[in-house]
C-alpha cells in the first residue's frame, strides 16, 4: 500500500516511493540502474547506461526552450544502507518500509535514503512531465557516491554538453553550496630498524585518551586535540629527559577522522622502573627516577588539559606497565619517528578569504601505525596516514609536497591515493546569481551561500567539464546516514517549487 500517494507534489513522492521499494545501497545498484534505464525506454528518452551503472537520460527542451543552453540535473542513486540490530529487512534484497507522521517521512528501522533519493525523484518527475517548462535536460545519475564518489570518477562526460548544473545532494533548505574541498589520502612511511630488547629494561604503555575527535572535513575548524599529535609531544619530552626507545605506536582508525586515542609502548633502559604504576601512585619515592617520570606525566596532563579546556575537557594522559616486548626500535629510529611525529603538519592551515568561516586548506593525521617485520633482518616501518583537503588545488599540492619533503628527510616515502579535485569558488556565477534572485522572490530573504570543507561530486564534474557553473541545494533532511534519518514534506514542496522556477528562468 502506498504511504506517500496522497501528498503533493504527487509525482515527486510517487517516484521517491518507487525508489525506496528498490534496494540501492552503495555497491548494490544494479536494480536501481536498470529501473532508470527502463524508465527512459518507457518514456522514449535517449539514455546511456555505463559499465559502472551510471545512467544519463536526455530530454529535449520544451516549447520555446528548444535552443536554450542545456541544463544538467544531477544526483546519486546509491544510499547508505544501515538498519537497526533487530530490523528484519534485508538491505540487499528488500525495499524500505516508509512512515509518514506529522509531515515527516522516515523509514522503520532503517535509513531512509533521502540522501540522495529525493534528487532522483525530482529528476524523474521533471523528465516525466509534459507541462513543466525547461531547457534541454541531461539527467545524470551516479553510483557509489557514499563510498568514494566512484561513479562520478568513472563517468565518461564526453556525451554531456551542459555547462549549467543543478546538483540536488544537499540537506539544508535555504543553503546554496557553491564550493567544496578537493582532497587526497597521504601515507608517509618511515623505515625503522629493530633490535633485541634489553632484558633489564622496563616497558610501559603511554596512552592519550578521551579526546573529542570528529570529522576531519566539517569539524576540523573546531581545533580539537589530535591524540596522535599530543602523543608525539609527550614522547618528545620523555626522549629529552630519559634514555628510552619505542616499540610500537598507534593512533586513530580512519584517515578522515580526528583521532580520539593514541598510544605507544615505551622502553626505558637507563634504570629499573619495574615498580612504577599509573600516574598518581602514592608510593613512588620523591627522589627517584620514578618520581621524575611521574612528575613529567602529571605536568603534561596539566598542559594539555589547560590547552584543551574548551575543546577536549576529558582528554587524559596515562602510563602503565606492560610486558617487555622482544624487539624495540633502534635509538636512531626512535628519535627519527618522534621527530617526524612532532614536525608532521596537522589541523587548519589556511582560512578562505572569499567565504567567511570556511577552512580553505587542512590536514588531519588520522592513522598512526607500526608495521613490524617478520624478522629483524628486514626493516619495519611507521606509517603516518592523513587526509589532506583544500578548496584550492595548488594549496593541496603544496601540502602534499611538504609531506614528501618530510618523508625524504627522514629516509621514508610518500604514497598518495584517493586524489579528488576541488570545486573552486567562482567569483562570476550567473547560475548562483539567478538562484539567489529567485530565492529572494520566493522566500523573502537571502539564501546562505555555503562552501564545504569536504568533497562532493560537483568537484569531479567541475574538473571534467571546464567552465561548469554549478550550485548544490536540496530540502531539509535530518540525521542522514542513520536509522533516524527523516525528510520534511513541506521543505520538499518548497524546494520543488524553487527548482521549477529556476528551470523556467534558464531560457
Amino acid at each position: 500500500m502506498s504511504i506517500l500517494s496522497s501528498i503533493e507534489p504527487q509525482n515527486v513522492f510517487h517516484y521517491f516511493e518507487e525508489i525506496c521499494s528498490i534496494p540501492h545501497g552503495s555497491g548494490h545498484t544494479d536494480a536501481i540502474s536498470n529501473y532508470l534505464a527502463a524508465f527512459a525506454e518507457a518514456h522514449e528518452l535517449k539514455y546511456i547506461k555505463d559499465a559502472s551503472n551510471n545512467v544519463i537520460i536526455f530530454k529535449p527542451g520544451t516549447s520555446g526552450y528548444e535552443t536554450s543552453a542545456p541544463v544538467m540535473l544531477q544526483g546519486h542513486i546509491d544510499m547508505v544502507a544501515v538498519k537497526e540490530k533487530d530490523c528484519p529487512i534485508n538491505m540487499d534484497t528488500d525495499g524500505l518500509k516508509l512512515k509518514l507522521e506529522n509531515g515527516i517521512i522516515s523509514a522503520e528501522g532503517t535509513t531512509l535514503g533521502g540522501d540522495d533519493g529525493i534528487a532522483v525523484a525530482f529528476a524523474l518527475a521533471i523528465l516525466d512531465s509534459h507541462d513543466i517548462p525547461h531547457p534541454p535536460l541531461e539527467a545524470v545519475f551516479t553510483v557509489d557516491e557514499e563510498i568514494g564518489m566512484l561513479g562520478a570518477v568513472a563517468l565518461d562526460c564526453t556525451p554531456l554538453s551542459s555547462r549549467i548544473m543543478l546538483n540536488l545532494d544537499s540537506e539544508d533548505e535555504g543553503y546554496l553550496l557553491v564550493s567544496c574541498a578537493g582532497g587526497a589520502t597521504a601515507d608517509v612511511q618511515i623505515p625503522v630498524k629493530w633490535e633485541n630488547t634489553n632484558e633489564k629494561a622496563s616497558a610501559y604503555k603511554l596512552s592519550v585518551s578521551h579526546a573529542c575527535g570528529g570529522h576531519s572535513g566539517v569539524e576540523i575548524n573546531k581545533q580539537s586535540a589530535n591524540a596522535s599529535k599530543v602523543l608525539g609531544r609527550v614522547l618528545n619530552a620523555l626522549a629529552n629527559d630519559f634514555d628510552m626507545k619505542l616499540s610500537t605506536l598507534s593512533g586513530g582508525l580512519k584517515d578522515n577522522a580526528i583521532p580520539t586515542d593514541a598510544e605507544a609502548v615505551v622502553i626505558f633502559s637507563d634504570t629499573d622502573m619495574s615498580d612504577i604504576s599509573t600516574p598518581g601512585h602514592a608510593d613512588i619515592p620523591a627522589n627517584s627516577a620514578h618520581a621524575s617520570l611521574q612528575d613529567l606525566i602529571s605536568k603534561w596532563n596539566q598542559i594539555i588539559r589547560h590547552e584543551c579546556t574548551h575543546t577536549d575537557p576529558d582528554i587524559c594522559i596515562t602510563l602503565e606497565p606492560v610486558d617487555l616486548p622482544a624487539a624495540t626500535m633502534a635509538d636512531t629510529s626512535t628519535h627519527t619517528v618522534i621527530d617526524v611525529l612532532m614536525a608532521y603538519p596537522n589541523g587548519v592551515r589556511k582560512m578562505s578569504k572569499d567565504i567567511a568561516g570556511l577552512v580553505q586548506t587542512s590536514l588531519n593525521l588520522g592513522i598512526l601505525s607500526t608495521i613490524k617485520p617478520d624478522d629483524q633482518s628486514t626493516n619495519g616501518m611507521v606509517s603516518f596516514k592523513s587526509s589532506v583537503r583544500s578548496s584550492i588545488g595548488s594549496e593541496k599540492d603544496a601540502l602534499l609536497n611538504s609531506l614528501k619533503s618530510l618523508a625524504t628527510l627522514a629516509g621514508g616515502t610518500l604514497t598518495v591515493t584517493g586524489d579528488y579535485p576541488a570545486w573552486e569558488y567562482r567569483e562570476d556565477s550567473p547560475l548562483r546569481d539567478l538562484m539567489v534572485k529567485i530565492f529572494k522572490q520566493q522566500y523573502g530573504k537571502e539564501p546562505v551561500i555555503q562552501a564545504l570543507h569536504a568533497g562532493v561530486e560537483c568537484g569531479i564534474f567541475a574538473s571534467k567539464l571546464p567552465g561548469l557553473d554549478c550550485v548544490s541545494f536540496g530540502p531539509d533532511m535530518d540525521d542522514i546516514h542513520t536509522t533516524n534519518e527523516s525528510m520534511n514534506v513541506e521543505s520538499v514542496r518548497r524546494t520543488w517549487k524553487y527548482t521549477l522556477k529556476i528551470l523556467k528562468e534558464l531560457k
